[in-house]
């Protein structure tokens, strides 16, 4: 079972991994026309109701399979306007091939006219207008040619979700066609199982490494709404410093430049000044003395509780009375915190409510009880036992860094030797922090761990090795938005 914006991230790391998108539409078409071809016989009337998009594209690599029927493929719409290019050259190809491909440019023609009059004669219709990543009500010239082909008596195959039913909650809300048969892609979608309509799930050739590798993909999930006001992007709390304070201001920049809205260190008074004095965007609340101490979890926990997401760790030192307050925190605060750094030894020990997004490399999984190995793929399957047994969610660093809540496994491939200068991990927890406040932990720490690794490989490539923790930081951005120059 996949989600429509996981689908699409899964897509786009096919075409990363090498598979391009010209190849899945085409295996996506062939899929289609073979279930086209199991309902009807050679000569039988087939009729494809297209949109402009790529669910439109699939369709019309149908087409071209289906020479024995006699088809016509409709276009809702100008050809000069379809979406993609990968749509439209298979549109021209059809013309190419003088295939019968009309344009329907007016609502009109599909209550009459030549169009509306191909719909009506159809033994199969193929609804091909909108898919998997398109919501909210059919609008026209799609609603009236939904309402056209409900009202024939052709079977209706739809091309991966019928036009107009949301396909993560099966909800239609407006009009919608009525499917007889969904070819959908790949894997099911979750909005199809109360659909009145057998679904065939068709593979298309997305290798499983689309879905295991943080991939370009995983950045799609990172849109903005264009109405976004501050704060809608997360406020993160960093919680550290005392013997350390380069840690805690790294992981405060870091949260601010993975996109964070706003972002607060809780630190010992001793440090806080030059915490805040490493970045204007800084935010401070000083506490009493010089350590993170039991005595200040009672502040702590208001203080999260009026932010998104906690990061816990950054330059907190050993000494056991900070561990007891990040136990103590642990236990009694319910909200997402990101835990890093010394922290991380109280996890396996602490009873909590909390969702727990842990940053441990290799020696620290050690520590907490987890088991390693040399090879990435025997790590990925103790980390995903270990992650089950905690109940938290690990990213795991490493040359290959494993990302797993025990359920859903993913690796990251990005960084390299240069960045095992201090710091780099403090980077990391901060990114988590500016992600967990608004994505689930397995995306938030994949994500995490593919920016900061690609920001480290865009510092390298331009700089060479000596990269220090603060090169990060203005990588960052472009490594999540951009190319992935530094």
């Amino acid at each position: 079972m996949i989600t429509s914006d996981r689908m699409a991230a899964v897509d786009a790391n096919a075409g990363a991994l090498g598979v391009p998108p010209k190849q899945l539409m085409e295996s996506a078409g062939n899929a289609v026309a073979r279930a086209v071809r199991e309902r009807t016989e050679a000569g039988d009337v087939v009729t494809i109701v297209a949109g402009r998009g790529n669910n439109g594209g699939d369709a019309f690599v149908a087409a071209r399979f289906l020479e024995d029927r006699d088809v016509a493929t409709l276009l809702l719409g100008r050809a000069e306007t379809i979406t993609t290019d990968i749509a439209r050259e298979n549109w021209e190809a059809l013309g190419s091939a003088d295939h019968d491909a009309r344009e329907v440019r007016d609502s009109s023609h599909l209550a009459d006219g030549p169009a509306s009059q191909r719909i009506a004669d159809a033994d199969l219709v193929v609804d091909a207008m909108l898919g998997t990543g398109v919501t909210g009500a059919l609008r026209e010239p799609m609603a009236s040619a939904a309402a056209r082909i409900n009202g024939t008596d052709a079977t209706v195959v739809s091309v991966d979700v019928p036009s107009g039913v949301d396909a993560d909650s099966g909800e239609a809300p407006g009009a919608a066609v009525a499917a007889d048969h969904v070819v959908t892609f790949h894997d099911e979608k979750p909005g199809l199982g109360g659909l009145d309509a057998t679904i065939e799930v068709a593979d298309i050739g997305i290798p499983d490494a689309a879905e295991l590798f943080v991939e370009q993909g995983d950045l799609l999930h990172l849109d903005r709404a264009p109405d976004s006001h501050k704060g809608d992007h997360g406020h993160v709390l960093v919680i550290g410093g005392g013997p350390y304070t380069g840690a805690p201001a790294l992981a405060a920049q870091a949260a601010l430049r993975g996109g964070a809205d706003l972002v607060t260190v809780a630190c010992p008074e001793s440090v806080a000044d030059e915490v805040q004095s490493y970045s204007e965007g800084i935010i401070t609340t000083p506490l009493p003395g010089d350590r993170i101490l039991p005595g200040h979890v009672d502040r702590l926990r208001e203080l999260a509780q009026e932010r998104t997401a906690t990061v816990l760790g950054p330059g907190f030192g050993r000494e056991d009375r900070s561990l007891d307050a990040a136990n103590r925190f642990l236990a009694e605060f319910e909200g997402t915190i990101v835990v890093d750094a010394d922290p991380l030894r109280v996890v396996p020990d602490v009873e909590t409510d909390a969702t727990l997004l842990c940053t441990p490399h290799r020696g620290e999984l050690a520590a907490m009880g987890g088991e390693d190995a040399d090879d990435w793929r025997e790590r990925s399957a103790a980390v995903e036992a270990f992650a089950a047994d905690l109940g938290a969610t690990l990213v795991v660093k490493g040359p290959h860094d494993v990302i797993s809540d025990g359920e859903t496994t993913r690796v990251n491939r990005t960084g390299n030797p240069g960045m095992t200068a201090g710091g780099t991990g403090d980077v990391l927890a901060g990114l988590c922090g500016a992600l967990a406040a608004s994505h689930p932990p397995v995306r938030a720490g994949s994500i995490a761990a593919f920016v900061n690794g690609r920001a480290g490989d865009a510092v390298v490539d331009a700089r060479g090795y000596g990269l220090v923790a603060t090169d990060l930081l203005d990588a960052i951005p472009p490594a999540m938005w951009g190319g992935g120059d530094a």
